[in-house]
């Protein structure tokens, strides 16, 4: 089942033969334009274009579109006439299981533009194969290919096409809940000139007391068959099936669209036939009546950051728009600026122009300003919680968009990797992510060419929350940073005197610390009025109008120093000794699927990605021709009360650090973040400056090295790998830490740290293969050890030492109160069933405060939630990765923490 290589007409293709036999598994095809296209690897699909609202097949969760491919997109039946006998063949289908001796082979472009499915009748003497393409123009293009490798002539009947096909204006959910309302709603034609298929709504479903005109379609034509006639839907295919006639359908109402072929070939020995179906979305009538019936094709590479429109290449247009939907008022007064733009021009010819602007903002903007196409918001059927849309023309007249969208993760971890492509950017990438952070050292949710965007509280969307990912950003802004001092090595030097950076105005509020410390997990409260007086500002001036002000300007700006202290600092404040950084801003480090670790968990992942981003920063701090830097007054108060800590407590790295110790230095430094981020919340940045030493601030970063190096070592593990991620407790006496099991994070990032040296590196990826994440069938690693849960039986069962030790609950067993406890006819305890987690239980709790039991629930209320985390651990539970069994799950494979742990060796 290993993936080959192989070349079929001049074209190199991935291969995995006999494919069948394994579990179906789902792909995404790619396209240079707004395509996006889902496939199971038994052939089922859903595809579209922009987005799940222009939808060609209808989009369902993964699940539905593998169990749906007898019933939607490609199917093919043959009749073959051969001696006097006629046998059907229906390559792909379970129809016909056994009746031939069949071969299987999937295939994969190397641009993972083109999906071709193949299959081999060594019976019949036949090969046929599929495949699924793109085209701007004409939509999507499926090519398919019929060889008669027997020796012997044959006449084939063909019944050939696509099933299922959507009509113009189904929402999805419309299609999910209603099904078949919408079908009642359907009309396919047939244009008999042409051969063309149209697929419309007869009217826009709707339940309103109003015209509801439908003036658009789908649509499906052919070439390459001389066809005896066309089906528009598979009422007749059971009919062809048992070699009955079929009927030619013109018109067909009320029922699910289909575009098939019907056709007689003569196969040759050794001859091929070949055809095409073409089938788009979204045509008006001018666009159905002037559809040119020939061929294109195109290879590309998708990715959620975008790619380049025409390399450095940039229009003033879109330069103006972008400059105005920034900042109306910077737009105006550098008015002369922009009308001394050619209508075209290079990001040379702009850098040339800005050095002679003493605008900071224009500078600002024009370096952010990045000619972006082809960007998708993450999402895709296998994760029914995201939404995408590939906007590429304009909906109103056509024209060409420019413009990115994305989860801030995703789109800087793309142009990671595009950058290497467009060097020159650089500087401009480094700009937007900068600029697209807070004073308080975090990332907003979402980064756009218009700004950046947060989530907001929807009261009913149990998917609704907010908080801060703060992990990526050390790692993606280092490798931004290495690859620019690479490719320009005096440039970063270059920004240290400059203030043309500013802070996302994001509407949350980090609750004091000792509100975090009482509850790690809700840490974050959002500002209603801020977020409504700053979209409503933004409506009026522009994006800028969604930064942080000061005192003294209505934009504060700082120099590049300033914006890597903010962000390291914010680490630093977080940071617990021998545990790792704190992850208490209600988000995730790295991992999404490791959820529920906000709060009490502590990420070693990110504190080995801090060492090696101070290890880089000491090394350009060190050589910076500067003496001194000038910061915020409000930054270098926080700057150095964190370096007072941890110089006070540098005696405390001899040997390990006792609970003790370690909440006295949290305890400090968390304060210090506090004090620091209260103070601008409550009176926003005074505007002045205070004067840094650059001998400080090497000073720090090699004391900060110290604290971090003696955390990795006290996460080595016995085994050679090292702990990714770590539990806290907050108590009065100390915070103890307890580990969790082994995962391939860790071994990347700590790798990736550059601690180890050459003998330890080997020795991690010597453990790595002898340990529980490597998966031998796979040759490759999860994310996790694989690991059984408890069947049902095995769970909620309270072992009866422990019901002995609470009065609460020995009393409502005898008294038959089920609220919190039962007792089974074995004589078995458990938790009610209702409960899924401590706050059921709290909530339990208080209810029995009302009744006669209140004495006994005010003096056990503890003793009873130590019971129930005793029995469920739920303190250790990581998140959705540890209890379900795809995606990021139990025995998954996570080809991008895979990828860079190949990265590594």
């Amino acid at each position: 089942m290993a993936i080959q290589t192989t070349t079929i007409d001049r074209e190199a293709w991935f291969k995995i033969a006999d494919h069948d036999r394994m579990r179906p598994f789902f792909m995404s095809v790619v396209s240079d334009s707004n395509h996006w296209l889902f496939i199971s690897s038994n052939g089922g699909l859903t595809a579209g274009r922009k987005n799940s609202h222009f939808a060609l097949f209808p989009y369902y969760t993964d699940d539905k579109i593998t169990e749906s491919a007898d019933i939607t997109g490609s199917k093919t039946i043959f009749r073959v006439h051969n001696e006097g006998e006629a046998r059907i063949w229906e390559p792909f289908s379970e129809r016909f299981t056994g009746r031939y001796r069949i071969s299987r082979n999937l295939y994969k472009s190397f641009f993972g533009n083109k999906v071709m499915f193949e299959e081999i009748n060594h019976d019949l003497g036949l090969t046929f194969r599929y495949q699924w393409n793109s085209s701007n123009l004409y939509g999507f293009v499926r090519k398919s290919e019929l060889m008669n490798t027997s020796g012997t002539g044959c006449r084939i009947e063909v019944l050939d096409g696509i099933q299922n096909l959507l009509p113009y204006g189904v929402e999805p959910d419309l299609q999910t809940a209603t099904s078949n309302l919408v079908d009642a709603y359907k009309r396919s034609e047939l244009v008999a000139e042409t051969g063309l298929g149209i697929y419309a709504l007869s009217a826009i479903i709707s339940d309103k007391a109003e015209p509801s005109e439908a003036l658009k379609a789908n649509i499906a034509w052919s070439l390459g068959l001389d066809t005896s006639g066309h089906l528009l839907s598979s009422l007749q295919l059971d009919s062809f099936r048992k070699q009955q006639p079929v009927e030619h359908e013109n018109d067909i109402k009320g029922e699910k669209g289909a575009y098939f072929l019907l056709a007689d070939l003569d196969m040759k020995p050794d001859s091929t036939r070949t055809w095409k179906i073409i089938a788009n979305v979204n045509q008006n009538h001018g666009q159905i009546i002037g559809l040119a019936r020939h061929y294109s094709n195109v290879l590309f590479n998708i990715m959620r950051g975008g790619t380049f429109d025409e390399n450095y290449l940039m229009e003033r247009e879109d330069v103006v728009s972008y400059l105005r939907n920034a900042s109306k008022d910077v737009a105006d007064r550098n008015a002369a600026f922009l009308d001394a733009l050619n209508e075209t021009f290079y990001l040379d010819d702009l850098t040339k122009l800005l050095d002679g602007s003493d605008d900071p903002d224009l500078y600002r903007l024009c370096k952010e300003y990045l000619p972006l196409k082809f960007s998708r918001r993450h999402g895709d059927p296998s994760r029914p919680w995201n939404r995408f849309s590939i906007n590429t023309h304009s909906e109103i007249d056509g024209s060409k968009i420019l413009d990115y969208q994305g989860n801030w993760r995703d789109i800087f971890q793309n142009w990671e990797a595009l950058v290497h492509s467009y060097p020159v950017f650089i500087e401009g990438m480094i700009f937007k992510f900068l600029n697209a952070t807070t004073f308080d050292g975090y990332n907003p949710y979402r980064v756009t060419k218009g700004g950046f965007d947060w989530e907001v509280i929807e009261p009913e969307n149990p998917w609704s929350y907010i908080g801060y990912w703060g992990d990526h950003q050390i790692i993606y802004l280092l490798k931004f940073l290495e690859f620019y001092q690479k490719h320009e090595p005096d440039a970063l030097k270059a920004m240290f005197g400059k203030d043309c950076f500013v802070y996302a105005n994001v509407p949350y509020r980090i609750k004091p610390y000792e509100n975090i410390v009482a509850d790690p997990k809700n840490t974050i409260e959002f500002d209603t009025a801020g977020d409504l007086a700053i979209r409503e500002s933004v409506a009026v001036k522009g994006a800028d109008a969604a930064l942080l002000g000061s005192s003294k300007s209505g934009i504060h700006r700082v120099n590049f120093p300033e914006k890597i202290l903010a962000t390291v600092l914010s680490k630093m404040s977080n940071f617990i000794p021998e545990g790792g950084i704190w992850m208490n801003t209600q988000r995730p480090e790295w991992n999404d699927a490791n959820n529920a670790l906000v709060g009490n968990g502590v990420s070693m992942v990110t504190l080995y990605y801090l060492r090696r981003f101070l290890k880089f920063f000491e090394g350009v701090i060190g050589h910076s021709e500067n003496g001194q830097i000038q910061v915020s007054d409000e930054l270098a108060g926080f700057f150095n009360r964190v370096a007072e800590i941890l110089d006070e407590n540098r005696d405390l790295l001899g040997g390990p650090i006792d609970d003790l110790n370690r909440k006295k230095i949290t305890d400090a430094l968390g304060r210090a973040g506090c004090t620091y981020r209260t103070g601008i919340y409550e009176n926003g940045f005074s505007g002045e400056k205070s004067v840094l030493e650059i001998r400080s601030i090497t000073g720090f970063i090699r004391t900060a090295l110290q604290y971090l190096e003696h955390s990795i070592e006290a996460n080595r593990r016995p085994d050679h790998l090292y702990h990714a991620y770590n539990l806290m407790s907050y108590h009065e006496d100390g915070i103890p830490i307890e580990h969790l099991s082994e995962m391939l994070e860790g071994q990347v990032a700590v790798l990736s740290s550059g601690y180890p040296g050459s003998e330890e590196a080997l020795n991690i990826l010597d453990a790595m293969r002898n340990s529980a994440l490597y998966r031998e069938d796979q040759n490759s690693y999860m994310l996790y050890p694989n690991k059984e849960l408890p069947r049902f039986l095995g769970k909620n069962n309270i072992p009866e030492e422990l019901v002995s030790k609470s009065g609460l609950l020995k009393q409502l067993v005898a008294d038959g109160n089920q609220q919190l406890i039962s007792k089974d006819e074995l004589g078995g305890y458990h938790f009610n069933g209702n409960f899924r987690n401590a706050r059921d239980v709290k909530a339990a709790l208080e209810n029995l405060k009302e009744s006669n039991y209140k004495n006994l629930v005010d003096q056990e209320a503890q003793t009873v939630l130590g019971i129930f985390e005793e029995v469920f651990n739920h303190k250790a539970f990581t998140g959705r990765s540890g209890t379900f069994y795809a995606f990021e799950g139990l025995g998954s494979i996570y080809w991008h923490m895979v990828r860079r742990w190949s990265g590594r060796r």
